[in-house]
């Protein structure tokens, strides 16, 4: 069981991250908002969940030990395989889906991709009095950057880019900007339009 690498980022794209460990590169499924906070160069340190399935093994890594709870909590719920369950993250932070099932509202999941009505009142049911979360602790600067990157994602895809190339768009146009520059989400999408470019496959 393999529960956490240390090691050099080698490449971020999208919802995938390879981590050098050992001279080995492992790919690890990661959300956009976790992407964000890693850099090819870099040290990092993430929690995993290996999943092992017949003909494949699967790495998913979280920032947070509350991700990585809330992860193990998803899967456990009937039709919510690992993937879906890192939709729910890449939407939710943990708070947010602690306070949705506390409050008894499944309308927050029906809005990520892939859960239907059914599932998302199963979560629900299934996660009540299982999961709690205090308020999200991240720096305020580093939240407020994760959103509009989200609201840019989204908005690129709804254009009819694949996820993957929008993210490196994206990233991209963060890391080759200056921060006064990118401050709102038209300005990002902007940036992150230019650098797609017309001739772009979608």
């Amino acid at each position: 069981m393999i529960s956490s690498l240390r090691g050099t980022v080698l490449a971020v794209s999208g919802s995938t991250a390879v981590i050098e460990v050992g001279g080995v590169g492992m790919s690890v499924h990661i959300t956009p908002r976790h992407g964000l906070t890693l850099r090819a160069g870099s040290e990092a340190f993430v929690r995993t969940a290996l999943i092992v399935r017949e003909d494949d093994l699967s790495l998913f890594g979280f920032a947070e030990s509350e991700e990585l709870e809330v992860f193990d909590h998803l899967r456990s719920v009937t039709g919510v395989g690992p993937k879906s369950a890192m939709g729910v993250l890449a939407v939710l932070t943990p708070f947010e889906i602690s306070r949705a099932i506390a409050m008894e509202d499944d309308s927050v999941f029906r809005k990520v991709s892939g859960i239907g009505p059914k599932t998302a009142k199963l979560i629900v049911i299934s996660l009540a009095g299982k999961i709690s979360v205090a308020a999200a602790s991240a720096p305020v600067a580093l939240r407020a950057e994760a959103t509009l990157t989200e609201s840019v994602l989204v908005a690129l895809v709804g254009l009819g880019w694949p996820e993957r190339v929008a993210a490196v768009a994206v990233d991209d146009a963060i890391a080759n900007s200056p921060e006064a520059e990118r401050t709102t989400v038209p300005a990002l999408l902007r940036l992150a339009l230019t650098n797609l470019g017309p001739g772009t496959n979608r």
